[in-house]
């Protein structure tokens, strides 16, 4: 059926994203339950990643491989966080959306096409009829997902185990990974992905290249829209006034991990040009007159404890 609609699964895997997406809206909007949105997120994956490598059936070790990443990749991101939603109840970005059908529908059809795009590498992978021996590019491929796939699963159970201490509640995560990155979960998922897309170039040619677009929008949409920038703006409203958070934040970087000591001490322009330290990350942000009265009623009042962001 795939390879009638198109060879490339192009068709075939937007379909089957805008079916699966579908059904999860049509229960989020009838019931009202949006404890499943992640995990249909991140289970298309997995879907679109079996269903190509299956239907094609060419079963080569590079279609395998990048399946398998894809496979484990989702099925660990899905667990994590259907467990954490049931834990911690309601999802609140969808506390403005539940009762608005128009808004809701427009969540869901952003989430169809990320997944769509983001799979772009895999699911030319999965269709193509080419298998050139092993290139260096697949070693590199391979490492750069390991790593990514590391660092967020480690991010991840660390902020999940410090959110579960009772004397952490209230505090900020700043501890493991989360001590030289503030968002080390999204440098992982970035990396990892910009991983497969790597992995899967040797069996690319002329337009096939323009799967680049996969990893290229994941990273568009943490940087700018979805992922760093609404965390940050949730917890700098939160504790701006808070020296040790102001301390963190400047000692810390958004994304790639660094020693505090070395970025702290950075100058700014070379933090916002290779350090995607941008200023709106603190748009925010009390200005510095404002914090300095407070940071110090904080000492005084022994106040100055870390409050925790939302999600991430």
């Amino acid at each position: 059926m795939a390879t009638i609609i198109d060879s490339h699964f192009l068709a075939f895997t937007a379909l089957v994203t805008i079916g699966y997406q579908f059904l999860f809206f049509v229960v989020t909007a009838l019931l009202k339950f949006d404890k499943v949105t992640d995990f249909a997120g991140s289970t298309n994956f997995i879907i679109i990643a079996v269903l190509t490598l299956v239907i094609k059936g060419s079963w080569y070790f590079r279609q395998i491989i990048l399946t398998f990443f894809v496979g484990i990749w989702g099925f660990r991101l899905a667990l994590f966080l259907l467990f954490r939603i049931l834990q911690w109840g309601e999802d609140r970005r969808f506390d403005e959306m539940r009762n608005n059908l128009g808004r809701l529908a427009i969540f869901w059809i952003f989430q169809a096409v990320w997944v769509w795009a983001v799979s772009l590498p895999v699911t030319l992978v999965n269709a193509s009829d080419r298998n050139p021996f092993l290139h260096v590019v697949d070693i590199i491929g391979w490492i750069l997902w390991a790593v990514g796939f590391i660092v967020e699963g480690t991010a991840d159970q660390q902020k999940l185990n410090f959110k579960r201490s009772s004397d952490n509640r209230g505090r900020w995560c700043n501890v493991g990974v989360w001590k030289y990155s503030r968002h080390p979960n999204y440098f992982g998922e970035i990396l990892l992905w910009w991983g497969i897309f790597v992995a899967s170039t040797p069996v690319l040619e002329g337009a096939e290249w323009l799967v680049v677009i996969g990893p290229i929008f994941l990273t568009l949409l943490l940087l700018f829209v979805s992922g760093i920038p609404l965390l940050e703006d949730s917890a700098d409203k939160k504790f701006g006034n808070v020296d040790g958070y102001r301390i963190y934040k400047k000692r810390t970087s958004p994304l790639i991990p660094l020693p505090p000591s070395v970025y702290g001490n950075l100058p700014a322009w070379f933090k916002t040009a290779l350090l995607l330290e941008f200023p709106f990350y603190s748009r925010n942000l009390p200005q510095e007159e404002n914090w300095s009265c407070f940071g110090y009623a904080s000492v005084v009042f022994g106040e100055s404890t870390q409050r925790d962001s939302d999600r991430e």
